[in-house]
């Protein structure tokens, strides 16, 4: 996979894994988001791993992150978006985006999905809409896994 880097202004977005700071990534997670209260480092460290990750940062202070799931020819999941609180408001959620889509290893892919509760608005802009043949897709969902 491709290490991209992204500036603009003071805030970078760059896929080298080796800048992450993962303590502040399980943090956000385990602490403050509602899809993975609880969840432990070696998760969050194993998960990494297996993903093209986006760490957000402000100069050298790590700020956000998501992570993608992807054969990186047909399918992408979209998964652990988010921007530290007090850093939102400056378009950072939609830069995020943009970087993300233009990723040279994620051109050109069948489908991409991800599950939120409540940011339909900044996806809908990048294209994401509701499945359109829901009926056609499974899960096998454990509620609270890390608690």
């Amino acid at each position: 996979m491709q290490i991209v880097n992204y500036q603009k202004d003071t805030f970078s977005i760059s896929t080298d894994k080796s800048k992450l700071q993962l303590d502040i990534v399980q943090d956000y997670l385990a602490n403050r988001s509602y899809w993975a209260q609880g969840i432990p480092m070696e998760i969050v460290q194993r998960s990494v791993e297996n993903s093209i990750a986006f760490g957000v940062y402000l100069e050298d202070k790590q700020i956000g992150f998501c992570r993608v799931t992807s054969d990186l020819s047909t399918f992408a999941y979209l998964a652990d978006v988010f921007i530290l609180e007090e850093y939102r408001g400056n378009g950072l959620s939609k830069w995020l985006m943009e970087c993300v889509l233009a990723h040279p290893d994620l051109q050109n892919l069948r489908r991409w999905v991800l599950a939120t509760y409540d940011a339909h608005g900044l996806y809908t802009q990048f294209g994401f809409g509701p499945l359109d043949k829901p009926q056609n897709f499974m899960q096998i969902k454990k509620d609270n896994p890390y608690l």
